[in-house]
């Protein structure tokens, strides 16, 4: 059975954070959703560029049950619009709650999950200086970061690999290899 991630977007997502795991992971098998967490299924991103998603994050059924990993971009506003829906907090927090895949990158480290507790005793990365939000995990310097569940990315320049952890971690190693390969990463 094909594994499945949920990509979420809201308003001012940065869109290569969005687009490069989406892109990769397909390219992977995965079956891949994406969801607008907004009042509209065109999501605009931090750059203008417009995105059309699958279904909007009230009208998903099951939660949790249904996904394998859910993907976070960053984007200051997209992160703080992601963190300000509740239907949002609940299915990332049952993710994580389930030992699901939960990958934030740039802000959403500091502005998603760490409100919703999940950055507690957890080492994390994020976008250079956001880390000050965080009170209750371990910062590194690291492009990716994996802990337990949580993976966490700096930022757009480390999209690619920031994809390609989350191959690792929802297929294999050599499902990852293949992947970065074949893009050239």
């Amino acid at each position: 059975m094909a594994k499945k991630a949920i990509v979420l977007l809201a308003e001012g997502f940065e869109e290569v954070e969005a687009v490069t795991p989406i892109d990769y992971l397909r390219r992977a098998g995965v079956e891949v959703t994406t969801a607008a967490v907004s009042l509209f299924m065109t999501v605009k991103g931090a750059r203008g560029i417009k995105v059309d998603a699958d279904t909007e994050i009230a009208g998903i059924d099951g939660g949790a049950a249904n996904w394998d990993a859910v993907i976070i971009p960053g984007g200051m506003s997209g992160a703080a619009n992601i963190a300000a829906s509740e239907e949002a907090g609940k299915l990332i927090k049952d993710m994580a709650a389930a030992g699901k895949l939960v990958c934030a990158i740039c802000a959403s480290p500091a502005v998603v999950l760490s409100p919703l507790g999940l950055l507690s005793g957890k080492k994390f990365t994020c976008y250079p200086g956001m880390e000050e939000k965080v009170k209750a995990g371990e910062w590194s310097a690291d492009r990716v970061v994996v802990d337990g569940n949580i993976i966490t990315s700096r930022s757009a320049g480390t999209a690619g690999e920031f994809a390609i952890t989350i191959i690792e971690k929802l297929l294999d190693g050599a499902a990852a290899k293949k992947i970065a390969d074949s893009v050239l990463l």
